[in-house]
């Protein structure tokens, strides 16, 4: 197999910290949090204690500074683990990173602290019951007042940490005849006026991972309220695609560290699993189809390290992060598949990781904007479009 060189001895030291953090405070109680369809908040306060929270930003606020492979090591370590009820990395890659470069010198002294505690959760909420990848098409309206506030009126659905959430960056038109030029993005805290949870959605897979659906009703929001200020009303849409390469990014990492982890299990049970007396692993079509997948995972992790180092100089594009998004979701999803086949009847029973991963891959298909979206933004970069 082709040697990592994106990671230095402190990256790895840190991974190793970040592991034991796992099998301490999240594996014993993963399971249950399945059932109860949420994860302890205790988690997220021990994590934050432990610096394991927001810890690209700086010093300042909270963070520590470090440069983006801390948090994909923390990525692939939850992956791998098949932890996937925490909400870490959306919260300190996606919503602090939104905070930290678009936010006004008083939001980031507000708020980047207390995420990078735990004393905050944060969420993100774009997807809209009738509005999922397209988010020009979100009707959820923030409208400027006479006396500068605004009033938020709108629900949002498959919104990650959004029980917990006690910060959310809200996605909404405040110029609905503008289309996309007309989008803003507000800061709403838990316990505003008009500001209500709906359900916990029961999903397919991520089963301790709390998805919310979010409503707000007539929300009185202050000028303060909208990210980066008055110089960015109008500027949402903007913002969301300056971030989204490196969501999606994010995706591709969380894909195959877990397809990698499915080989694993699947490599040690067809070497111990016995049928028609030999080992599963002696037949021919498991040699083959175990090759084939370690194959094509090998070349994904290749391509995914060079997209990691093109994030970290900013280099990296819309194209090639869709790319990444869309490949390593689709293969993600084949050899799930394919491990479950060869555990059999046991790659069907809840108690194997293998089927948990299974369910647990679906999604990566369809949430950071669903791969045929990644493939539309893939045709336009080659100069291709359907209009």
């Amino acid at each position: 197999m082709i040697e990592r060189r994106l990671f230095s001895p402190e990256h790895e030291a840190f991974r190793e910290s970040f592991r034991r953090f796992i099998e301490r405070e999240i594996t014993p109680h993963h399971e249950a949090w399945e059932d109860q369809g949420f994860v302890d908040r205790e988690v997220w306060r021990k994590a934050g204690a432990h610096g394991f929270l927001c810890m690209t930003l700086p010093e300042a606020y909270g963070g520590a500074g470090a440069d983006k492979l801390y948090s994909v090591a923390q990525m692939e370590e939850l992956a791998r683990a098949g932890t996937t009820g925490i909400g870490f990395g959306l919260h300190s890659e996606i919503v602090a990173p939104y905070i930290l470069h678009y936010g006004t010198e008083d939001q980031k002294a507000r708020y980047l602290p207390r995420l990078a505690s735990g004393e905050m959760v944060g969420a993100i909420a774009m997807s809209e019951p009738a509005a999922g990848s397209d988010l020009q098409g979100i009707r959820t309206t923030a409208l400027r007042q006479p006396d500068g506030s605004y009033v938020l009126n709108g629900s949002k659905t498959f919104i990650t940490n959004g029980w917990h959430a006690d910060l959310v960056i809200v996605v909404a038109k405040t110029d609905p005849a503008a289309g996309a030029k007309g989008t803003s993005l507000f800061l709403v805290e838990r316990g505003m006026a008009g500001f209500e949870r709906g359900r916990r959605l029961k999903k397919l897979g991520l089963k301790a991972q709390d998805t919310s659906e979010l409503f707000f009703h007539d929300v009185s929001l202050p000028a303060e309220n909208l990210l980066g200020g008055a110089a960015y009303e109008n500027r949402g849409f903007v913002c969301l695609m300056e971030q989204l390469p490196w969501e999606r990014l994010q995706i591709a990492i969380g894909a195959v560290a877990a397809a990698e982890a499915a080989i694993e299990w699947t490599l040690a049970y067809v070497k111990e699993r016995k049928a028609f007396g030999q080992p599963i692993g002696a037949f021919q079509n498991t040699r083959f189809k175990l090759a084939e997948l370690a194959t094509e995972v090998q070349v994904a992790r290749v391509f995914v390290d060079r997209c990691c180092e093109l994030i970290l100089n900013d280099q990296l594009d819309t194209a090639t992060a869709s790319m990444a998004k869309y490949w390593c979701s689709d293969l993600q999803c084949k050899v799930m598949d394919e491990c479950v086949q060869l555990f059999g009847g046991y790659g069907y029973m809840w108690e194997y990781p293998i089927t948990r991963a299974y369910a647990d891959a679906r999604v990566q298909r369809i949430y950071g904007g669903t791969n045929e979206i990644m493939k539309e933004l893939i045709a336009r970069q080659l100069g291709l479009s359907g209009r």
